[in-house]
Parts: structure tokens; sequence; C-alpha cells
């Protein structure tokens, strides 16, 4: 699971970039601290089932040095045109998933400001990628260790 900065590290390590699915663009960097819309593609996922549509919200945009479209399933996207510093164009990810060497791989590009952390909607968000990032809604148990007889608990 990875959130805003964590496509901002590990340029030289291959199979992190391919983990998250796309680093940011160092030369076009991101927007500052703007509101923006955002269109969610995908309100299925469990990241993103409780997001409106169009989905208004002040974040810093970042830009990616290529587009993870073909490569990852795109939850959202952010609309250029709601704010200055976007090079992207009309597809510009900013959340998205998939399935990288045996694991589950959830990025969100939001999550800049302090103020991030206390919005229900944002903190949902994160929720539903931890909750996909550890198996979705398989039930997740852990292993009790056996008793004398041979039974757990």
């Amino acid at each position: 699971m990875g959130v805003h900065s964590a496509s901002d590290t590990e340029y030289n390590w291959l199979w992190y970039g391919e983990l998250v699915g796309a680093y940011f663009d160092r030369i076009h960097g991101h927007s500052k601290v703007v509101q923006a819309t955002i269109h969610v593609t995908d309100r299925t996922h469990p990241s993103t089932v409780m997001l409106p549509l169009l989905w208004v919200r002040t974040d810093e945009w970042y830009n990616f040095a290529s587009n993870p479209r073909g490569k990852v399933h795109v939850l959202m996207t952010v609309d250029e045109s709601a704010y200055k510093g976007g090079v992207m164009g009309a597809d510009h990810p900013i959340a998205w998933y998939h399935e990288h060497d045996g694991g589950r791989s959830w990025y969100t590009a939001l999550g800049h400001t302090p103020e991030s952390y206390y919005e229900p909607l944002f903190l949902a968000h994160l929720w539903g990628g931890v909750m996909y990032a550890v198996g979705g809604g398989q039930r997740l148990t852990a292993a009790l260790p056996l008793t004398a007889s041979g039974s757990s608990g």
C-alpha cells in the first residue's frame, strides 16, 4: 500500500517501480496545494465504493513519469482543467491497484496535507486500500498454537 510520496523514491530499484505502478515525474513535479476535481472511475473497489463520482478536494497533484494505465487498474483520475500544473492530459490517474509478484499493490497519490488525515472520505479511501492489500474481503485468521490434545484454542 503506497500513499502520496511512495511514488517519489527508489528510482533505481526497478522492482519497486513496478510494485508502485509509476514513479513521480521529477521533471514536471506537482501542483501547489489546490482544489481539483477527481473522477472516480471505479466505484466497486473497497477504496472507492464510498466516494462520489466527482470528488472535489484540496491536495497536491502529482504528475507521473509515465501513465500506469495498462499495467494497473485505475480507480481515479484528476481533472487537469480544474488546476494549474498538470501535464499528463485528459487521462491523469491518481489511484490504482494491481497484483504484483504474488501480492497486491494499491497506491493513491492523495494525502499530501495534514488535513487529509482528518477527512472521513479520505480515511475511508485509505482503509479500503488496506483491505485490498491484505486480501480484500477474505477472512484473515491467525494460527493458534495447538493444545496438548491437538486442537487449537
